[in-house]
C-alpha cells in the first residue's frame, strides 16, 4: 500500500474530512487529495504532522512515505534495482 492509499485509508476510518487534513497541515484540500492520489509529494515534516492529525506513531508513516520515494527514485530499472541491492549491503555492514 502507497503513503497516499494509506493516509486515505486511515483518514477515512476515522471518519475525518479532506479539508479537516488540509487545514490541519495549512494547505488547500486539492494538495491533500493529490497526496492520497500519489500526484504530489509530501515533505517529512508533513508526514509527521500527518501523523499527528490522524493520532497514528510517525514511524510506520515515515517508512511507508521513504519507500515510495525509493521506488519513484530508482523506477523499477535494472540499475535502480542494483543500487538497492547495494545499499542493502553497505547498510548491512554498519
Amino acid at each position: 500500500m502507497t503513503f497516499g492509499e494509506t493516509i486515505r485509508k486511515q483518514r477515512e476510518n476515522k471518519k475525518l474530512l479532506l479539508r479537516q487534513a488540509a487545514a490541519f497541515l495549512e494547505v488547500d484540500t486539492a494538495f491533500v487529495s493529490k497526496l492520497e492520489r500519489g500526484e504530489r509529494n509530501a515533505s517529512r515534516e508533513q508526514v509527521i504532522k500527518l501523523a499527528e492529525f490522524l493520532q497514528t506513531p510517525s514511524e510506520p508513516l515515515i517508512t511507508i512515505w521513504l519507500a515510495d520515494k525509493i521506488s519513484e527514485t530508482i523506477n523499477n530499472s535494472k540499475e535502480g534495482e542494483d543500487a538497492l541491492k547495494l545499499v542493502l549491503k553497505t547498510y548491512k555492514k554498519k
